[in-house]
This record gives C-alpha cells, sequence and structure tokens, in this order.
C-alpha cells in the first residue's frame, strides 16, 4: 500500500473543498490553478510558476510575429526578477501567405520551425499543448487585450503610460452558455477565457509588468493584440540574445544544407559558415565567411505588388537586375525564393534559365508546410555570397 503523503493529503482537501461549491460557482478543473494537474501536482506545488500567454492581430505576417516574440521574451525577462513565469508559445497558423490547399495548417507548434532548446537557453518557453496538459484544462484565467488610447497620442513629451479602459473595438471574444469566454485562440476550439478586458498601452513591453504582477494573481494571463507593445531595448544586448536564440529547426536547415550542396555547390566548410548548434557559442569574426557562389534573390510578388505598384519593377526589370549582379560577381547560378504565382515562375525560367528555386514535393509541402519551406527558402538565401 502506498503511503499516504501530504501531497495526497492536500489534494483530498482540495476535492473536499471543490464539492462544497454550489454547481453554478464551480470552476473549469484546473482553471483557476493552472499548472496543478493531478498529473503534476508535486513538481507544480514546487514550481508555482505562472504562465504568460500572447497573440497577435491576425493578419500579421511570419516576421512580425517574430519581432513580437522579442518584445514578449524582454516582459517575461522583467517578470523573472519577480517571480517564476514561464512563456507558453502560441501555435502558428491561418498567416495570410500561407495558401497552399488541402494542407492543416493550424495548431502548428514553435518547434516545427524554431528549436526549442535554443529559445530556452534564452528564457524558459513550453509549447501550448504543455501547458494545456499541466494546467488540467484547456482555460485561461485572465485575457486582457491590448489597445492604444482612444484620445491617441499628442505631440509633445513621449510618455509611457497603461491603464484599463474600455474596449475601443469590439471584442473577439464572446460568452457561452457558461459564461466563459469564446475566441479564436490559435485554434484551439475547446479553450475558454475566463476573464477578459481592456488595456489601453503606450509604451515598452515592460510596462505591463507591474500590472501582471500587482493587479492580478490569475496563474494564466494571455496578452491579445501584444503587438501594440513596443520593444523594451531595440537593438541592445537583450534583444540581440533573443534575436539569436531563435535558431530554425534543426530539420529544415538540414534540407535547406542539402540543397545547397547538390544544386548550388555550398557547404559549411567551403563558404566558411561552419555552424554551432549552441548560439551562445557561436562567435564569428566579422568578414570571416565567404558564402556560396550564387546570387540569393527574394523576389516578393502577389500582396507586395498590390501595395508597391510604383517601387516594385517588372519581371523583366527584375531579370536585368538579377544578370547585372550576376555579371559584376562572376555567379553562375541565382537561387531566388519568391511567392510568384505559376504562370510568372514559368516566365521567369524562361527569362532565366540559370535560376534555382526550392521547390517541394506534395509529401515535402505536407510534411515542413508553407511556413517551412519559407525558412528553408530563407536558410539558402541567407548563405548566399
Amino acid at each position: 500500500m502506498a503511503a499516504r503523503g501530504p501531497g495526497r493529503l492536500l489534494l483530498l482537501l482540495g476535492l473536499a473543498a471543490a464539492l462544497c461549491l454550489p454547481r453554478a460557482a464551480q470552476p473549469p478543473p484546473g482553471a483557476f490553478q493552472a499548472g496543478l494537474g493531478a498529473a503534476s501536482l508535486p513538481a507544480a506545488a514546487a514550481a508555482r510558476r505562472r504562465y504568460l500567454l500572447y497573440d497577435v492581430n491576425p493578419p500579421e505576417g511570419f516576421n512580425l510575429r517574430r519581432d513580437v516574440y522579442i518584445r514578449v521574451a524582454s516582459l517575461l525577462k522583467t517578470l523573472l526578477k519577480s517571480e517564476a513565469w514561464i512563456l507558453v508559445l502560441p501555435p502558428w497558423g491561418r498567416l495570410y501567405h500561407w495558401q497552399s490547399p488541402d494542407i492543416h495548417q493550424v495548431r502548428i507548434p514553435w518547434s516545427e520551425f524554431f528549436d526549442l532548446p535554443s529559445l530556452n537557453k534564452n528564457i524558459p518557453v513550453i509549447e501550448y499543448e504543455q501547458f494545456l496538459a499541466e494546467s488540467g484544462g484547456p482555460f485561461i484565467e485572465q485575457v486582457y487585450v491590448l489597445q492604444s488610447y482612444a484620445e491617441g497620442w499628442k505631440e509633445g513629451t513621449w510618455e509611457e503610460k497603461i491603464d484599463e479602459r474600455p474596449c475601443i473595438d469590439q471584442l473577439m471574444y464572446s460568452k457561452d452558455k457558461h459564461e466563459y469566454y469564446r475566441g479564436w485562440f490559435w485554434g484551439y476550439e475547446e479553450t475558454r477565457g475566463l476573464n477578459v478586458s481592456c488595456l489601453s498601452v503606450q509604451g515598452s513591453a515592460s510596462i505591463i509588468a507591474p500590472v501582471l504582477l500587482k493587479n492580478t494573481s490569475a496563474r494564466s494571463v494571455m496578452l491579445d493584440r501584444a503587438e501594440n507593445l513596443l520593444h523594451d531595448h531595440y537593438g541592445g544586448r537583450d534583444y540581440w540574445n533573443t534575436r539569436r536564440s531563435m535558431v530554425f529547426a534543426e530539420h529544415l536547415r538540414v534540407v535547406g544544407d542539402e540543397f545547397r550542396r547538390k544544386y548550388l555547390h555550398s557547404t559549411d566548410e567551403a563558404d566558411r559558415t561552419d555552424y554551432n548548434e549552441d548560439w551562445t557559442l557561436m562567435k564569428v569574426k566579422l568578414g570571416t565567411a565567404v558564402g556560396g557562389p550564387y546570387l540569393g534573390v527574394h523576389l516578393r510578388r502577389k500582396d507586395f505588388i498590390w501595395g508597391h505598384r510604383e517601387d516594385v519593377p517588372s519581371l523583366h526589370g527584375a531579370v536585368k537586375k538579377i544578370r547585372s549582379l550576376m555579371e559584376r560577381h562572376k555567379f553562375k547560378r541565382v537561387f531566388i525564393a519568391t511567392d510568384a504565382i505559376v504562370e510568372e515562375t514559368e516566365e521567369l525560367k524562361k527569362l532565366l534559365p540559370e535560376m534555382v528555386r526550392f521547390e517541394p514535393t506534395w509529401e515535402e509541402l505536407e510534411l515542413y508546410k508553407d511556413g517551412g519551406i519559407a525558412i528553408i527558402d530563407q536558410w539558402i538565401c541567407a548563405h548566399a555570397r
């Protein structure tokens, strides 16, 4: 027979207290004690950590989301000076540029695109699925929707401030019959918010730290529209530590490296781009890297053309510039990363036979998804001379 330790006694007392509540007043299992799921009670009781979650405006793209992560990481570092917090990584999905049909592209964990051990060398992070397992249920205790000030910012001295205010825009959350808030929540339809309120904010990310430390006792707090927070110290040491920790997932880098070797005669040894898996130990002397013997081009089309018609060259104009650069640097190959439609791609091949592209098979596209293919493109472009 197992010994009746203090952990079991606490669990029984907790259950007894819950059973004494009127049925309508009972919270969802684990909702008010995130981290105290039955399976993880001993470890959670020792850690007592709090969970920080966030999301951004749905139309925002990959790079803005990556930039917001840096801002939120800075906030987490501020919180960690006072309490034990951990960042819950917002699952990926529904990005505008991810338009491949018949591919499931929601609820995508960060490990599909980034190396989690590298992220954890900078700040403590977990995937959303792990948060669900630890918290004992799909409930977020407090959701703060960040917004600007209704009166705007008037010219003059810049002032950082934050206040709880009435919501300016219509909330993207609605109450269900149990009085819980439903919302997008990264495609997790079962997730509910217990409380939702709006904060007008004007300032850097850490301005919200006092609110999280003093104004709420919620164990799980979500900051929606987190792009409204600015960088604490843009370009500073913490900024670059976080940026460097965002190492692309190894399985994507391996695909990119193999493509470089096979089609572009490019290897880390020949290009002097030796890589250390531990970003904290990677020291590179400026000017030592040579790069692969090819030109890397990011040729933006589609929505970029619509918004910059006067600034974007035609395909013929782009090819003319590419050829000029190839001749100047004596390159025989050019790698092109582009979102061009099929007709434009075919025209490019005719105008520029030297062009090389990473064209995934259906199986590769389904495995790596549009986001992974974009990262492979970036990795190959980044190694160009």
